[in-house]
Formats: structure tokens, C-alpha cells, sequence
């Protein structure tokens, strides 16, 4: 029987061993649907726990706490504690959450040319304002395809 697990490597910033094979780095980082919604919002700037969790839709309280402390973990998500009455609680990506633009930014065009593909057929103008509206647009790029 053949060990379906890949091999991995002990270095590691969080509080896993890094897997050898990129992809599965990548799915490792982000781990699960939420983790890469909460990183969608978090892209247009800093947000509250109240507006993540209003954004996220279907979400529960302990399950979105648990997701951000993963993520502030694994050095995805800053958290910001002002020391006000009642406590005020901010959360943004820290540069390593940042990298992860380009990802995101390839799910968007997948996700547009699949939806083309599937019913949901948009024109150039629509697709770059969704991309826009997601602040999913890659900096260097003079013009996104359609």
C-alpha cells in the first residue's frame, strides 16, 4: 500500500512542519474556505470582528475566532487590541497575508472563466468591476483579461 502523504520538512514558521510540495504549502497557509474569504475582505483594508463576521455569511462566532487565530498563527492576520471600554478589536494582513494577493487574484480569473463557461456569462467591463470591488487587481497589470 502506497503512503499517500507527502513528505515533509521539520523548518517551519507555524505550528506544522512545511510539506515538501508547494501546492500543498499554499492549501496548508490558507487550510479551508473561510481562511481564504476572511483574506477577501481583509484585502480592502483593516476590518472589525463585527464586519468580518457580518461579510461571511453562514459563519459562526467561534468558528470565525478560531480561523483568525489560525491565521494569526501562521502570520496571515495582525490583531489589534485598543485598550477602550468596550475592547475594540481590529484585524489586517500582515505582509506574508499579502503574498497571497497573486493566489486570490488567480481564483478570481478561474472562478470568472468558469462562471463564463457555466451560465453566468459576464462582459470585460462587469469582470474587471468585480474585480475592482474585491480589491483583487494585480498591481503590475496594465489590463486584466477578460
Amino acid at each position: 500500500m502506497a503512503n499517500t502523504q507527502s513528505p515533509s520538512v521539520a523548518i517551519s514558521t507555524t505550528s506544522k512542519p512545511l510539506p515538501l510540495c508547494p501546492v500543498e504549502t499554499t492549501l496548508q497557509m490558507i487550510r479551508s474556505r473561510w481562511a481564504v474569504l476572511i483574506l477577501r475582505d481583509l484585502f480592502s483594508g483593516t476590518k472589525r470582528f463585527s464586519d468580518l463576521k457580518r461579510s461571511l455569511q453562514g459563519i459562526s462566532q467561534k468558528v470565525l475566532t478560531a480561523e483568525l487565530r489560525e491565521m494569526e498563527q501562521s502570520n496571515l492576520v495582525e490583531r489589534k487590541v485598543y485598550p477602550e471600554v468596550p475592547p475594540r478589536v481590529e484585524y489586517s494582513l500582515t505582509p506574508t497575508g499579502q503574498s497571497l494577493k497573486i493566489v486570490l487574484c488567480a481564483m478570481v480569473e478561474w472562478g470568472l472563466s468558469y462562471q463564463d463557461s457555466h451560465g453566468l456569462p459576464r462582459t470585460a467591463e462587469q469582470k474587471q468591476q468585480i474585480r475592482e470591488a474585491l480589491h483583487l487587481v494585480l498591481e503590475n497589470e496594465d489590463s486584466v483579461s477578460a
